[in-house]
C-alpha cells in the first residue's frame, strides 16, 4: 500500500459516506527548527495517551500538499493548529488546547480568561517572533535544521 497520509484515507472514507473511528481531536502545525517549540511537541506526544493530538512539521517537504489551506509563512509566525470539526486555532489558543487533551497544565486555561488573554497573547507573539534567540538563551541551540519529532513518536 503506498504512503498515504492518514487525513487524507479518513476525508476519502467519509466522502464515500463511511464512518472512522478516529479519536484525533487537534492537528498542530509546529516549527520543527526550533528547539523549544520541537521539545514542545515531543513531550506533548509522549503525554497524549489517547492520540488525540496529531502532528505536522511546517519543513516536510510535502507539508503544502498535505495541508494547502494552511499558509505555511503565516503558520511559521504563529502557532497553527486544526480541531477535528476544521476549526482553526492561534497562537496560545493552540496551545492551552493541546496541552488540556494531554491532561497537563489546565492552568494554562487561565491565559484565555478575557482581561489575561490580551496580556497574554502580547507576550506569546513577541515570543514567537524571538523564538530562536529565546531558545538559544535557553538551550544554547539557536536553530535545529535536522531535528524532527522522535520517529517512535510519530503516529
Amino acid at each position: 500500500m503506498p504512503n498515504v497520509p492518514i487525513q487524507t484515507l479518513l476525508a476519502a472514507l467519509t466522502s464515500t459516506g463511511m464512518t472512522v473511528q478516529n479519536n484525533l481531536k487537534l492537528t498542530i502545525f509546529y516549527d520543527s527548527q526550533c528547539p523549544l517549540c520541537l521539545a514542545e511537541m515531543q513531550q506533548l506526544k509522549k503525554l497524549d495517551k489517547t492520540g488525540s493530538l496529531g502532528f505536522a512539521n511546517l519543513h516536510d517537504a510535502d507539508f503544502e500538499e498535505r495541508y494547502p489551506h494552511i499558509d505555511k509563512v503565516y503558520a511559521n509566525r504563529i502557532l497553527h493548529g486544526q480541531l477535528d470539526t476544521g476549526e482553526i486555532l492561534l497562537g496560545l489558543d493552540v496551545t492551552c488546547k493541546a496541552w488540556s487533551l494531554a491532561g497537563k497544565h489546565r492552568w494554562l486555561a487561565i491565559l484565555r480568561w478575557p482581561v489575561i488573554r490580551i496580556l497574554a497573547d502580547s507576550i506569546y507573539l513577541l515570543f514567537a517572533r524571538h523564538r530562536y534567540r529565546i531558545s538559544y538563551w535557553l538551550t544554547g541551540k539557536p536553530r535545529c535544521n535536522t531535528c524532527m519529532l522522535d520517529s517512535s513518536l510519530k503516529p
